[in-house]
């Protein structure tokens, strides 16, 4: 049974901002942060399922594709990559590739890779706040400048690089040959709203993604039978004896919370393995008998009590240990 406010681990990139406010008060003296990386916290807390992450870009990203299981552990890894983006903010212009825009042959695509003309045939399209972006593992990827969004994961770092804008990073053709699918992307499912306050955005093998919409002022009973993920995009919220601001998390599993929204409301994105719906993750309680009603366990809350756990790593390619 676990309720944990979670930690934040900030990862350097050369692509990544200087000002990830108001998501983060973290220094960025040392560079540009690129990623933060959301995390049980302790030492020694199990490995989580899923990653959950924001990634704040200033440039863009490589040009890249993720194994699925299957490639990931005939390499020595315990599973490949599946992803999907929540847009928070977008300049005017920004955009995403996802996927070629006409289909290849293996041959064609270890040519486009090698003379760099992957680039040019990657197809890019814009994002708006609110956008949802699956990314099955085998598809072609990337994120351009000028965008926040949030990404939810399988858990595990397995990258291989096509293209990277000139960087001096190592791309990886072999793999990213084998495993990418030299075409267009997959026909995405649209969203399904299942209440007011509940929005199915995606959901697959490997996790669900939801946005949840709280009134101001109302109360609720988050249930989590399996690991789960609450991220706080706007407003603010008590949960149990914590309060949940925008960019911060908790983590749960076998337990439930109780959630009081404060009165400018709550958005926030719900994450937990696939590849059900959760029906009764979320139960609307009246504000009187929430009042009444001791917090359902003041003794398994864990509040963070570092908010930011900052580690630099060297740029290594992505799938080594």
């Amino acid at each position: 049974m676990t309720v944990e406010h979670a930690i934040v681990r900030t990862k350097p990139k050369p692509w990544g901002s200087l000002d990830l406010r108001p998501w983060s008060e973290t220094s960025t003296s040392d560079g540009p942060i690129g990623e933060l990386w959301f995390e049980r916290p302790g030492l020694a807390a199990p490995k989580t399922t899923l990653l959950l992450k924001m990634l704040f870009t200033t440039e863009p990203l490589s040009i890249q594709v993720h194994p699925d299981d299957a490639f990931a552990r005939s390499i020595g890894l315990a599973n490949g990559k599946t992803e999907a983006w929540y847009i928070v903010s977008a300049i005017p212009g920004a955009g995403v590739a996802v996927g070629l825009n006409h289909p290849r042959s293996a041959a064609e695509l270890r040519t486009a890779i090698t003379d760099g003309s992957i680039a040019d045939i990657v197809d890019w399209q814009p994002v708006h706040p609110g956008d949802v972006i699956l990314i099955p593992a085998g598809t072609i990827h990337a994120i351009g400048a000028g965008i926040v969004l949030v990404e939810i994961q399988q858990h595990s770092d397995a990258t291989f690089r096509l293209f990277d804008y000139g960087r001096a990073r190592e791309l990886h053709i072999d793999h990213a040959v084998a495993v990418a699918t030299a075409g267009p992307r997959q026909i995405q499912s649209p969203s399904e709203r299942l209440s007011g306050a509940r929005t199915v955005l995606t959901v697959n093998s490997y996790f669900a993604l939801e946005q949840t919409d709280l009134a101001p002022g109302s109360v609720w009973m988050l249930d989590a039978p399996k690991e789960t993920w609450l991220l706080a995009i706007e407003g603010h919220a008590q949960l149990g004896s914590t309060r949940l601001a925008p960019g911060e998390a908790f983590f749960l599993e076998a337990d439930h919370a109780e959630i009081e929204v404060g009165a400018s409301g709550l958005k926030a994105l719900l994450a937990y393995p696939g590849p059900k719906i959760n029906p009764a993750a979320l139960t609307e309680r009246s504000a009187a008998s929430a009042s009444r009603a001791p917090h359902a366990f003041p003794g398994t809350l864990v509040p963070s009590p570092v908010e930011t756990a900052t580690l630099k790593q060297s740029e290594t390619p992505n799938w080594l240990p």
